[in-house]
C-alpha cells in the first residue's frame, strides 16, 4: 500500500489511489509550496485566521539514517524527559487547525489546510490541482478523490495517525519508541511498528525546541519510503463544526472488499 498522510498513515500508512498516481504518497506524512497562505478558506470549514506564516522548509530525513530497533533499546533521563515533554503537549492539544506543506516519496510538493478534533478526527484538505481529501471520523480514514468521487478506506486503528490523535497518550509506554534526539531546534522521536501482514513502519515526530509546538512528522512505510508534513500557522483554540469529519459512504460508495 503506497502511504498518503497524516497523518498521515496511516501513520501504518495511508495510500492514496492509484488512480491520483501523482499525489499519491504517506500521509497524515513536504516541500514548501511558493504561495503565501493568508486567511484560508477550506471547503466545509471554517477559515483560519492570523495566518501570516509563510510556508517552511521541511527538513527531509537522510535516507540513509539507521534508527536503532532493539527490543532492549534503552533510553537515558534526557531523553525519556523528552519524550515526556513530547508527549504532554500531544495530550494537552483536544483541537489543532492550520496549514501543511507535504514532500511525498516522489519528491513531489503538495499543500493545504488541516483540522484536527480529538480523540481520532482529522480533515486534511489539499490545494488544487490535488483533488484529495483525507478524512478520519473516529474509527476509519478515507483517501477521498473529489474529482472522481471515489475513496479508499482503512482503519484509523492502522495508520501512523491515530498517534497525534489520541486523547492522551504517553509515548513510551503506549507505543514502540525506538529513537529520542534533542537539539537547538527540535525534539524528535521516532515510533515503530510491525505488522504480520504489512511489514515495518515507522512515524518520526518533530517538536519545535523553543516553542513546543508540532513541526512536522514523517511517516515511513514498509517499503522504506518517506512522506513529510510540515504544519504551521497552527491554531490550537478554533472551534471546528463536528460535520467536517463525518465521512459520507453514500456519495462515495462502499469501503473496498
Amino acid at each position: 500500500m503506497a502511504g498518503v498522510l497524516l497523518v498521515t498513515t496511516t501513520m501504518v500508512t495511508v495510500a492514496s489511489s492509484a488512480r491520483a498516481a501523482s499525489f499519491a504518497q504517506n500521509v497524515p506524512v513536504p516541500k514548501p509550496a511558493p504561495k503565501g497562505r493568508d486567511n484560508a478558506q477550506p471547503s466545509g470549514g471554517p477559515s483560519i485566521t492570523g495566518a501570516t506564516q509563510a510556508p517552511p522548509n521541511p527538513v527531509i530525513p537522510d535516507p540513509r539514517r539507521n534508527v536503532p530497533t532493539s527490543i532492549f533499546q534503552t533510553f537515558d533521563a534526557n531523553q525519556k524527559a523528552q519524550a515526556a515533554k513530547v508527549s504532554a503537549y500531544l495530550s494537552s492539544l483536544s483541537t489543532l487547525v492550520g496549514n501543511f506543506v507535504q514532500v511525498g516519496p516522489d519528491g513531489s510538493k503538495t499543500q493545504g489546510d488541516f483540522y484536527i478534533q480529538k480523540p481520532g478526527k482529522v480533515r486534511f484538505e489539499y490545494d488544487p490541482p490535488s483533488p484529495i481529501d483525507i478524512v478520519a471520523d473516529g474509527s476509519s480514514v478515507v483517501v477521498r478523490d473529489r474529482k472522481l468521487a471515489t475513496q479508499d478506506v482503512y482503519p484509523l486503528s492502522q495508520t501512523p495517525l491515530r498517534f497525534l490523535l489520541s486523547d492522551r497518550i504517553d509515548l513510551m509506554k503506549d507505543t514502540n519508541v525506538v529513537n529520542v534526539t534533542a537539539d537547538d531546534l527540535f525534539i524528535s522521536v521516532t515510533i515503530e511498528e510491525k505488522q504480520a501482514l504489512v511489514g515495518t513502519s515507522r512515524l518520526l515526530l518533530m517538536i519545535g525546541a523553543k516553542d513546543g509546538q508540532l513541526k512536522q512528522w514523517t511517516v515511513t512505510d514498509p517499503q522504506g519510503y518517506d512522506t513529510t508534513i510540515a504544519v504551521y500557522n497552527l491554531d490550537a483554540g478554533k472551534k471546528l463544526d463536528p460535520s467536517m469529519f463525518k465521512i459520507d459512504f453514500t456519495n462515495y460508495g462502499p469501503a473496498p472488499g
